[in-house]
C-alpha cells in the first residue's frame, strides 16, 4: 500500500507538471523504477499512464489544429504513427541491460531539450535551414524517439518545426500535441499487446495524473511560467544525475 501511495503521489505531481510545463515522465519513470519495475516495463507503464492526459489536451485543441510548416496534418500524422510504432518495437526488443545503460543518456538529452525550451528553435533557426523533405524525415526520427522513450519529445518537435516555420510556438502547440498523441498512441497499443505494462501501477498513476492535471491547470494561473520551468529543469537534472550515478 505504501508503494502504491508513492506511485499515486508521483502520478499526481506528473499530471500537474504536464498541465503546467511538461516533463511529467521525469517523475513517473524513476518512481516506477524505484518501485522495483524493470526499466523497460517502467518506461512502457509510464507512457500508458500519461497518455490519457495527452489525448485530453489534443481534444481541447481540436479547433486550433493547423498545418506544420506548410505540411498538412494528413501527412504528418501517418509519419508520427509509423515512428511511434517503430520506437515502441525497438524498446520491446532492447535487452533490459542495454536499456539500463542507455536511459541516463536519454534523460540527459530530454533534460537539455527541456532546458532549451522555446529558445532552442530560435537558436537553431539562426544557423540551420531545412526543407519539407528533411522535416518529414526528422519528424519520423523524433517520433521513433517518442515511441522508444519520449522525454521532452514535444519540445523536440517544436524546435525542429521552427527551422522551417517562424510562427509563434503557441500556435504550433495544438499540432505538437496531436503528433505526440499519435506517436504515443501507437506505443501504448504496442505495449498493451506485448504485455509490457504493469497494469496495477499504471492504473494508480493514471487516476492520480488526471487529478494532478486538473489541479495543476488551476494552480498554474498563480505562478510565473519561468518559476515552473526552472523547477522542472532542476528536477529533471537531479533525476538524470541519479541515473548516471546508479549505473556508474
Amino acid at each position: 500500500m505504501l508503494q502504491l501511495a508513492l506511485l499515486a503521489a508521483a502520478g499526481l505531481l506528473a499530471g500537474a507538471m504536464n498541465a503546467v510545463a511538461g516533463g511529467g515522465s521525469f517523475v513517473t519513470f524513476p518512481a516506477l523504477v524505484a518501485a522495483g519495475l524493470p526499466a523497460v516495463t517502467a518506461n512502457a507503464t509510464s507512457t500508458v499512464a500519461l497518455f490519457p492526459g495527452t489525448i485530453a489536451s489534443t481534444w481541447a485543441y481540436r479547433r486550433e489544429l493547423v498545418a506544420v510548416a506548410g505540411l498538412p496534418l494528413r501527412t504528418m500524422v501517418p509519419i508520427s504513427l509509423a515512428g511511434g510504432l517503430i520506437g515502441a518495437i525497438l524498446l520491446l526488443v532492447t535487452p533490459g541491460a542495454t536499456f539500463d545503460t542507455v536511459v541516463p543518456w536519454l534523460l540527459l538529452l530530454a533534460t537539455l531539450t527541456f532546458a532549451g525550451g522555446r529558445d532552442l528553435g530560435a537558436l537553431l533557426r539562426r544557423h540551420l535551414r531545412i526543407g519539407t523533405g528533411t522535416l518529414m524525415v526528422v519528424q519520423f526520427l523524433i517520433s521513433v524517439y517518442g515511441g522508444y522513450f519520449g522525454g521532452a519529445v514535444g519540445l523536440m518537435m517544436l524546435a525542429v518545426w521552427s527551422l522551417l516555420d517562424s510562427a509563434e510556438l503557441k500556435s504550433m502547440a495544438p499540432a505538437r500535441t496531436l503528433m505526440v498523441s499519435a506517436a504515443n498512441g501507437m506505443a501504448v497499443a504496442c505495449f498493451a499487446v506485448a504485455g509490457a505494462v504493469a497494469w496495477r501501477e499504471m492504473a494508480t498513476m493514471l487516476l492520480a495524473a488526471i487529478v494532478g492535471g486538473y489541479g495543476g491547470a488551476r494552480f498554474a494561473r498563480h505562478l510565473p511560467p519561468l518559476v515552473l520551468r526552472v523547477a522542472v529543469v532542476v528536477l529533471s537534472a537531479v533525476v538524470t544525475a541519479g541515473f548516471f550515478l546508479r549505473h556508474g
